[in-house]
């Protein structure tokens, strides 16, 4: 019987959405009497913390060191906890696995009432690879004639691959959830804003020399975004299936690539990062043997 009222409590509290293209939407509410429960322990800390002349730390009346406390860094301090543990809470009873931070939406916060907010997130992408080694093998070698005027094939190594690229993408069942797109294009445009700034144009002067609009411009980022994640998920997949893995020594060469020695060790610090690019490098490799 307990079981079922905990079962119960829980189904009121959060309220999982998973929508077609992978998206999750938690819709969680948070009794009143919860967030008054974290609001006295943040003011209890916050109070042990409070100088006041005349008394020692922490030791000053509480009404009076109540009112030297900043009522909005309260407030700020009990969202971000009440905020994290009840999405990691909400995670957990879900069963789901998520890949990034979430989007948080709050409908509803005010004193004495109950806090209502949306977290979204998404687990990895679903996709089915179905027979894409029979579309990589029907792309043609790139040929190894120099017709005058023409570019030396040579010049051109990523031809033949970027069309077994497009090949697989045009075989494989893969949906990326909006958020990831949202999050991947705002990422690609924050650096292109840096880039046009270091060169001292605008974001207005960009787009007038492009005769675009800044939605044409976000538009063409989003499909941009969409292609790499399905690129990235895509190379994942296809690794883990056919068990393409890193050795220690394969990043230790590439560490000894790096000729400078202050890149080599920035780069050293992030072992996760250099072997993911190795592994996806491998898995190239692979696809162009094929």
């Amino acid at each position: 019987m307990a079981k079922n009222s905990k079962q119960n409590q829980t189904a009121q509290r959060y309220k999982l959405d998973k929508k077609p293209d992978g998206t999750i939407t938690i819709k969680i509410v948070v009794p009143a009497s919860d967030v008054e429960k974290v609001r006295k322990e943040i003011v209890d800390e916050l109070v042990k913390q409070t100088e006041l002349p005349g008394f020692r730390k922490g030791a000053a009346p509480r009404k009076l060191a109540e009112e030297k406390l900043n009522h909005e860094t309260i407030r700020e301090e009990v969202l971000k906890k009440v905020l994290t543990d009840e999405y990691v809470a909400a995670v957990k009873d879900s069963n789901i696995n998520p890949i990034i931070n979430p989007r948080i939406h709050i409908e509803q916060f005010a004193e004495g009432t109950d806090l209502t907010f949306e977290a979204e997130t998404c687990e990895t992408p679903e996709l089915n690879l179905k027979n894409f080694k029979d579309e990589v093998k029907k792309v043609k070698p790139a040929p190894k004639i120099i017709v005058p005027g023409q570019p030396d094939p040579k010049d051109e190594p990523n031809k033949k691959l970027d069309e077994i690229l497009n090949a697989i993408l045009n075989t494989v069942e893969i949906k990326i959830p909006k958020i990831l797109i949202d999050q991947e294009t705002n990422r690609l445009l924050s650096q292109l804003v840096d880039e046009i700034k270091r060169l001292g144009v605008s974001l207005d002067q960009y787009l007038s020399s492009r005769g675009k609009t800044e939605v044409e411009l976000r538009n063409e980022y989003e499909t941009r975004a969409e292609k790499d994640l399905k690129l990235e998920f895509l190379l994942r997949k296809i690794a883990d299936e056919e068990k393409i893995t890193v050795e220690q020594k394969d990043i230790e060469q590439a560490l000894s690539a790096i000729k400078d020695e202050t890149e080599r060790k920035k780069v050293s610090e992030n072992p996760y990062l250099v072997a993911a690019i190795i592994r996806q490098q491998k898995t190239l490799e692979y696809l162009s043997q094929l």
